[in-house]
């Protein structure tokens, strides 16, 4: 599985199942307009189908969803302050989190196991 990592500089092409950089990709990501969440401190936020999740600047750093954002449960214990979230479109129990420099993938919408390897510039 591949992503298309947005950083202030550039657009990376990461290989997440290998958790290798494969190098700069030269594409535009679109600019997808966050889900309104109505919740405080809200960073960033994806949905996929009734599954929502928002980045939010506090402990736990994320909120999710799972009824288009009609009740949240925290998520995300051990994670350190995040900059933005993905959601997979075929398959909303996988989640790609971004902090600072480094990604942490879930395979199953709510614990994001380890950081991968890569580390982003």
């Amino acid at each position: 599985m591949r992503a298309l990592v947005r950083t202030a500089d550039t657009v990376w092409a990461v290989d997440l199942d290998e958790e290798t950089v494969l190098g700069a990709a030269d594409v535009e990501l679109p600019g997808e307009p966050a889900p309104e969440v109505g919740l405080p401190r809200v960073l960033a936020a994806a949905a996929s189908g009734s599954t929502v999740v928002a980045v939010l600047d506090r402990k736990p750093p994320l909120a999710l969803s799972r009824d288009a954002g009609t009740t949240w449960s925290e998520a995300g214990r051990g994670l350190p302050p995040g900059r933005a979230i993905a959601i997979r479109d075929d398959d909303p129990d996988t989640m790609l989190y971004a902090a600072r420099n480094r990604l942490y993938l879930s395979s199953d919408g709510r614990r994001f196991g380890h950081a991968l390897a890569p580390e982003l510039p």
